[in-house]
């Protein structure tokens, strides 16, 4: 395993999921603050596809780098029910729960990867992931 790589990744998925919840909660505020962002051609939709699209990849990436060692299937489950929550609630969220409903779902399925992508980095830092594959 690229030990160094997957740190990498659990650090960018991380950071990932901080700014998709930084950005459900200070759309708002700054739509408020400043109306005239109403203006600018990206909308929501195209934001959380990208994030998807962005999070998909790298998280499943890092978490199963990971747990190919350390085995740890809170990570797993973790993982799989912020990436499902993401994708859920990007593709159907605003159509089913509206537009606080949406905000809301993809705020948990980002603390659930966050969660996911914590326990996975701390892991590998440890010596869990080289006591697992010496085992």
């Amino acid at each position: 395993m690229n030990k160094p790589a997957q740190l990498l990744l659990d650090r960018l998925a991380i950071t990932g999921s901080a700014l998709c919840a930084l950005h459900c909660i200070a759309t708002p505020l700054l739509l408020v603050l400043f109306p005239s962002l109403l203006a600018l051609p990206v909308g929501d939709h195209f934001y959380h596809m990208l994030m998807v699209w962005l999070v998909i990849p790298t998280s499943s990436i890092a978490v199963l780098m990971g747990c190919s060692n350390h085995k740890d299937t809170k990570v797993l489950a973790l993982a799989v029910v912020g990436i499902v929550g993401l994708s859920v609630s990007a593709i159907y969220g605003h159509d089913f729960l509206g537009e606080v409903g949406e905000k809301l779902a993809t705020l948990a399925a980002s603390l659930f990867l966050v969660a996911a992508h914590w326990r996975n980095y701390s892991l590998c830092r440890s010596d869990s992931c080289e006591k697992a594959k010496s085992e």
